[in-house]
């Protein structure tokens, strides 16, 4: 009994997870939930792969949100705010193709895998695309946090 009950404190010591931060410190969570109905021609570009559209309603994300369908099912939608730094009023990063870049520091992100594509070498953690679920239902894209 005396091994049990130093089991379960020993797993309730060390088996929680004590990180509390955000998955990119520059960018906080924002709890959303958007549906994208791909019979408005609003969101035409998305019945083909590798069209990206930009979603800036009021309540996506922090600065809005980039989706893209890179398969014939699949769609990937991430952050509209520059992933390297706090938002501010360059921060909104704009389509270039199938890539988006940050005004600030000229900094480009593939949104067929959402990562940084002209990562500097001088030692400095960088981030990735913040990434939002997406999920299909019919003939609507639903995006969220």
């Amino acid at each position: 009994m005396r091994y049990f009950f130093l089991l379960i404190v020993t797993l309730l010591l060390f088996g929680c997870d004590k990180n509390t931060t955000n998955r990119n410190p520059f960018l906080q969570e924002v709890g959303f939930r958007f549906e994208l109905n791909l019979n408005l021609p609003l969101y035409s570009n998305l019945n083909s792969v590798g069209n990206p559209i930009y979603v800036g309603n009021n309540g996506v994300g922090t600065r809005g949100a980039f989706v893209m369908r890179t398969g014939p099912d699949t769609f990937f939608a991430f952050e509209a705010s520059c992933p390297n730094h706090a938002p501010n009023e360059c921060s909104t990063m704009t389509l270039d193709g199938s890539n988006v870049v940050c005004s600030c520091d000229d900094y480009e992100y593939s949104l067929f895998s959402g990562s940084m594509l002209n990562r500097p070498d001088d030692g400095q953690r960088y981030y990735d695309l913040l990434f939002y679920n997406t999920t299909v239902a019919g003939s609507s894209v639903i995006i969220s946090n």
